[in-house]
């Protein structure tokens, strides 16, 4: 059985890249434009791994990421922003109630993609330049 991944951003680009970099993979990538129809996905779906973005229109990607937790909090979350000091705050708080998830700093070039969700996804080593808020 393939590991899915799902992908939330507004940016079509951003969602083709992740896409296009995980193309040639084993796993099967949904990707979603906002956080209600993410959240649709996730509840139809068993995922593996959510690349989340922050700033996106109606539901921001800090909701999303509590909404997720509150049904499943093992999943890996890899916030892909690059908007986090706009939602420090909010993000601060989330790690405060013990909400796990990592930072990514956008751009995030296609081998990053890649190489992250494997060592996820296949439980390698942690990658170097993950950060905390």
């Amino acid at each position: 059985m393939s590991k899915c991944v799902l992908v939330i951003d507004d940016e079509e680009a951003v969602r083709k890249s992740f896409l296009l970099a995980l193309k040639k993979t084993q796993y099967q990538v949904d990707t979603a434009s906002n956080g209600k129809d993410a959240l649709n996905l996730f509840s139809q779906k068993n995922y593996d791994l959510v690349y989340l973005d922050l700033k996106m229109p109606g539901m921001s990607g800090a909701e999303v990421l509590v909404r997720i937790r509150e049904k499943n909090k093992a999943v890996p979350i890899y916030i892909v922003t690059a908007f986090h000091r706009e939602f420090f705050d909010e993000l601060t708080n989330a790690r405060k109630e013990g909400i796990d998830f990592e930072l990514l700093m956008k751009p995030i070039e296609l081998d990053q993609i890649r190489t992250i969700t494997e060592a996820i996804l296949e439980g390698r080593a942690i990658i170097e330049g993950d950060s905390d808020v």
